[in-house]
């Protein structure tokens, strides 16, 4: 069924919901991170029970599941589709003023609230095949918050369309907002037996036509160098400053390799994230990543050699080497269940886009899903620039993806 332009709600939502600060805080031990994600959470449940899905709701800790009921009397695949309600810490999300630039005409989109804030289609070369397009962007001092709330819009606009056009046959089909993916803590507290799904998408992705069915996967490394501490005003040949061999073992990282700034396509690296201490003790983590699940191992045995010779070098010091599993390619669960990503090809090409099947150079809630058993690879919504002042998303690909979800939810009904 071809749909008028009319009868999309994507961008009406998109503009309402960025209004809504989420972000999320890595330093919070609270679940969510932040209360204030449940403000969107609150309307997004509202809104569902609004266009007739009764059992939508938001629990204790921000997740929202509702569930459209089949309309088919055979028994067909569960399916999920799951967005995230938070934005990332990087960028201020409070007070985002988002702009609608109607029929993008192909020039530098110079923002208002910043003038210095130019988002031009030499930097940034999709923003040159959207001429045309309507495109959304912040005002110039925040982020836009089109990640994920980009995906939120599609899976609500697909939701309302369904309920409106209950000729469409399709089974149930769950739909999942959670917290905290930002901050890596996105399925800490998901309900899976609640949720009732057996397969599921994350509506996490970027240009059209992107189908993403691999992750890196990732450790978290904290290395805590113990130095030797005493007052300074007598620490001639006793003191031995954490710190300093904290920052010698930054100094001693490869210049050329193995980090983000240095690697691309499949190669792995060892990035270093956070540097906190005082003299005595000083902790440095790292976020390590590989396609390769067993080349993380090699990673951290090359960095826990590195630092241990700099703290050989500080006769005094210690230190310990902390490695914590984040998560892991979802690649090797989804080539288990081969059909969850035919369906989502055939689906991205009956709606006239050519599908680019991508490997993340990252982590989606979708990476944890699949290996707590709901395989789960990630579509695009259109979102661009993620993170930043400079984030910007077509309408019209906003679009392309609730048509995508709409013909996928037939799709599962033939299965």
């Amino acid at each position: 069924m071809q749909r008028t332009a009319q009868e999309y709600s994507v961008a009406e939502r998109l503009i309402r919901y960025v209004q809504v600060d989420t972000q999320s805080d890595p330093n919070s031990s609270s679940f969510p991170s932040t209360e204030k994600q449940k403000d969107l959470s609150v309307i997004l449940a509202n809104e569902l029970q609004a266009m007739g899905i009764a059992d939508a709701h938001m629990d204790e800790y921000g997740y929202v599941y509702a569930t459209i009921p089949a309309n088919v009397e055979h028994d067909v695949p569960v399916i999920c589709f799951c967005s995230h309600v938070d934005t990332a810490p990087d960028c201020s999300g409070t007070n985002v003023r988002p702009m609608l630039h109607r029929q993008y005409d192909g020039r530098d989109l110079v923002l208002p609230d910043d003038p210095t804030q130019i988002i031009s289609p030499k930097a940034y070369p999709y923003l040159q095949q959207k001429i045309g397009d309507d495109i959304i962007t912040a005002g110039g001092t925040t982020l836009l918050g089109a990640d994920d709330k980009s995906g939120v819009a599609v899976i609500m606009d697909m939701a309302q369309y369904l309920m409106q056009h209950p000729e469409l046959k399709h089974g149930a089909i769950k739909i999942l907002f959670t917290p905290d993916e930002e901050v890596g803590r996105g399925t800490a507290k998901v309900d899976l037996q609640k949720l009732g799904a057996q397969f599921g998408y994350t509506l996490d992705g970027g240009e059209a036509g992107d189908l993403e069915d691999e992750t890196f996967s990732a450790d978290g490394v904290e290395i805590v160098v113990h130095g030797v501490s005493v007052h300074p005003g007598t620490a001639k040949g006793i003191l031995v400053n954490a710190l300093k061999v904290a920052g010698a073992i930054l100094d001693r990282l490869p210049k050329t390799e193995w980090s983000p700034e240095t690697t691309e396509k499949r190669e792995g690296f060892v990035h270093p994230v956070q540097l906190t201490g005082i003299a005595e003790k000083a902790s440095i983590h790292f976020i390590v990543r590989d396609f390769e699940t067993y080349k993380l191992a090699e990673h951290e045995t090359r960095l826990q050699q590195l630092a241990a010779q700099v703290v050989a070098e500080f006769p005094g010091a210690t230190m310990d080497f902390v490695v914590t599993e984040q998560y892991r390619n979802m690649k090797e669960v989804l080539d288990k269940h081969p059909q969850i990503v035919a369906l989502a090809k055939q689906a991205i090409e009956a709606n006239g886009l050519t599908v680019k099947t991508e490997a993340i150079r990252g982590g989606t809630d979708g990476s944890r899903l699949s290996f707590m058993g709901l395989p789960c690879p990630n579509i695009f919504t259109g979102m661009q620039n993620l993170h930043g002042k400079h984030e910007w998303i077509s309408v019209q690909d906003m679009q392309k993806a609730s048509d995508v979800l709409v013909t996928l939810a037939q799709l599962w009904s033939k299965q």
